[in-house]
């Protein structure tokens, strides 16, 4: 059965409209045809319907797959070998063969309007397919997105010509997302769903943090800076590693930037009204000690021991007065600490141990006690202060009366020979 002379053109052209392959376009007539002619022939009872279309003159033919066998028990998908030879001669039994069944009259005519909907649908997944391979190559970047609406926890944007979702786990917690405005997002990933291939975009991923460095930081584009590790609780704080790969690059400096403009420049992008996201750089270390230390940054450390190389435990003395810096509100900072570095850390006082690393109110006054424990004197010692004073008064009055004594010696030696040669004197007269 020929179609209009036109077929492949008008194929082509749609094909170019959507941006997507002609073979696309030719699978979805195939399918509508496939689909109007079980319903509208229920008489041709077929197992398999095969749909052929040539692109040469858009000739559409209908084929029944059969088996060839030697006793036909089921006519739907058997041929019995007599009947198959007839079409073709050199089949054997346990063969397939196709067996044209396309209707006579105007069957194409009746076959596309019924399958209308079909083939609009397969064109648009299609379309959709082209569009999330234009962007398969770009996962890890950063794009431009309209926000189009909310569809439970999710979120609906525009990117282009896609539809992309952002899940509740990648939403930044103290965002607002009100619709029409524009953001930047991050490519996360192409899924397939039961609905196709589905991009996902993120602004919580450590990921998009690490993209909007690259768009800051251009020491981090040409290679001589690299971001080592990412640990960040979106909204809230994060800490990114860096180190040099060039002499005499500053890594946190060029990631800080002049008057901190570059950093300022992410931060401003995680603001959302008076919620901010505060971001720690971190200065790398190939030992691991050190950069444990550089993590539990702003806080100070005493020292880094090293417990389990295998379980990767580590032991951190810091200052008592530095113990709740160390630890930060609710875990944080040592909790980013331990995801930035892939260790596990157990943060100690000089004189108080913490073992959960968070500091609820007693462990606060216990700290609070402990410092004033250790800068104020106890009984004993002050006793024994005083103990030392008084002895020290009195060995400086014994002292000064053995200096006394000393000079009072000095003087009558020095007297002695004056008087003795006088006394000779007067008996010589």
């Amino acid at each position: 059965m020929g179609l209009q002379t036109d077929f492949m053109v008008a194929v082509n052209q749609i094909a170019a409209e959507r941006n997507i392959d002609p073979d696309d376009v030719l699978d979805a007539i195939k399918l509508a045809i496939q689909t109007g002619f079980r319903r509208d022939y229920p008489e041709e009872e077929v197992e398999s319907v095969i749909v052929d279309i040539d692109k040469s003159n858009g000739m559409i033919s209908v084929f029944a797959d059969k088996k060839v066998v030697d006793l036909v028990t089921n006519s739907d998908s058997q041929i019995a070998l007599e009947d198959a030879l007839k079409i073709e001669p050199k089949l054997k039994v346990g063969d397939h063969i196709q067996v044209d069944i396309t209707p006579s009259g105007d069957f194409g005519r009746v076959a596309a309007q019924a399958a209308k909907q079909v083939i609009l649908q397969k064109i648009r997944e299609s379309e959709k397919n082209a569009v999330m391979a234009e962007f398969t190559g770009h996962i890890g970047e950063i794009e431009y997105a309209v926000v189009q609406r909310m569809d439970g926890d999710n979120v609906i944007f525009e990117i282009r010509r896609a539809t992309a979702i952002m899940p509740q786990e990648d939403r930044i917690p103290s965002e607002f997302y009100k619709s029409g405005s524009r953001l930047k997002v991050l490519l996360k990933d192409i899924r397939e769903t039961s609905r196709g291939k589905q991009l996902i975009v993120s602004r919580a991923d450590p990921m998009f943090l690490e993209a909007l460095f690259k768009l800051e930081v251009p020491e981090i584009v040409s290679g001589s800076v690299e971001i080592k590790s990412i640990a960040r609780e979106a909204g809230s704080r994060s800490k990114v590693a860096v180190s040099s790969n060039v002499e005499g690059v500053d890594p946190i400096g060029s990631c800080v930037g002049q008057k901190g403009v570059r950093i300022n420049a992410i931060m401003n992008e995680l603001k959302f009204g008076n919620h901010e996201e505060k971001i720690d750089i971190i200065a790398y270390a190939e030992d691991t000690s050190e950069f444990i230390a550089n993590a539990l940054s702003p806080a100070q450390v005493i020292r880094v021991t090293i417990k389990d190389d295998k379980k990767k435990d580590a032991l951190v003395i810091v200052p008592d007065e530095q113990l709740s810096l160390a630890i930060g509100r609710d875990g944080q900072n040592v909790r980013l600490a331990a995801k930035l570095t892939s260790w596990n850390i157990d943060i100690q006082g000089e004189t108080v141990k913490v073992n959960d690393n968070q500091l609820d109110e007693e462990q606060r006054q216990k700290l609070a006690d402990a410092r004033r424990a250790k800068l104020a004197p106890t009984e004993e010692e002050v006793k024994e202060d005083e103990k030392g004073k008084e002895e020290t008064e009195e060995n400086v009055e014994i002292e000064k009366l053995k200096n006394e004594e000393a000079s009072e010696k000095e003087e009558e030696i020095k007297e002695k020979p004056v008087k003795e040669k006088k006394t000779k004197k007067k008996v010589k007269d």
